[in-house]
């Protein structure tokens, strides 16, 4: 099955451009995923082909007008959906919501620009809105982006490796543990010893209480909503306790 994203967008070439590279551009050869888009000047009705007008009441700034953006909707009888518009006022997007969305068959993205949607725009074809995070971008494109390169990566087909999502940062609510390479030493820091004794079982250990160290340092939020240390989660760390002032050593 090849999942369709379709995104509604002012600056279409931004949004082709990057996904005509790297994993995003291999997945869709692949047929893994499917990628339109649609410029919303093409909806308007004037020469200028305006998109957007001052707020009423008051404000700085320009809103989107709900025409182009009900029309470009609308003119598209197989648009993908649900239909979901990148706003901060969104819910917020995380790793859980890319996982939901990577089950459907296809969804459309809205990318808006100025100081955001004409609201009766929203009520009237949106179906969901999503936020990147507690910050205000230019546009919706990079935001749009994100939630497209986060999703394909989890379709079937679109890595190399299919095992490569399983345990990165979020998967099991906790951030990714450290992650070495050749060489082996780098400037006196050197590999912790137990990446290399063979031992998997105590590797995958280490890598828990690393995880879990840290996640306990950086965000112990989504430490909380895990319900806390379980009992194991206590154990590991206790089998690998943090040295201070050093790289980890196993």
């Amino acid at each position: 099955m090849t999942v369709q994203i379709d995104v509604l967008t002012l600056f279409p070439d931004l949004i082709q451009s990057y996904c005509a590279e790297s994993i995003l551009s291999r997945a869709s050869e692949r047929g893994v995923w499917s990628l339109r888009t649609f410029d919303l000047r093409d909806a308007t009705d004037d020469v200028h082909r305006t998109v957007d007008d001052t707020p009423y009441g008051g404000g700085a700034g320009m809103v989107l007008r709900p025409e182009p953006i009900v029309r470009s909707v609308e003119s598209v009888t197989d648009l993908a959906r649900p239909l979901i518009a990148l706003t901060p006022s969104g819910r917020p997007f995380s790793q859980s919501v890319a996982k939901d969305l990577a089950q459907l068959n296809g969804f459309s993205l809205l990318c808006g620009r100025y100081e955001g949607f004409d609201q009766r725009a929203l009520d009237l074809v949106v179906d969901d809105e999503i936020s990147l995070g507690d910050f205000v971008l230019a546009g919706g494109e990079l935001a749009a982006l994100c939630v497209v390169e986060a999703v394909v990566r989890l379709l079937p087909g679109a890595l190399g490796n299919e095992t490569s999502t399983d345990e990165e940062s979020f998967e099991d609510g906790l951030l990714e543990y450290p992650q070495f390479t050749k060489p082996q030493t780098y400037r006196g820091l050197d590999v912790p010893e137990v990446l290399l004794s063979g031992d998997h079982a105590r590797v995958a250990r280490w890598r828990r209480a690393q995880a879990l160290r840290r996640t306990i340092a950086r965000r112990p939020d989504l430490l909380a909503l895990r319900g806390g240390l379980s009992t194991d989660d206590q154990k590991v760390l206790d089998e690998f306790p943090e040295v201070r002032g050093s790289s980890p050593s196993g």
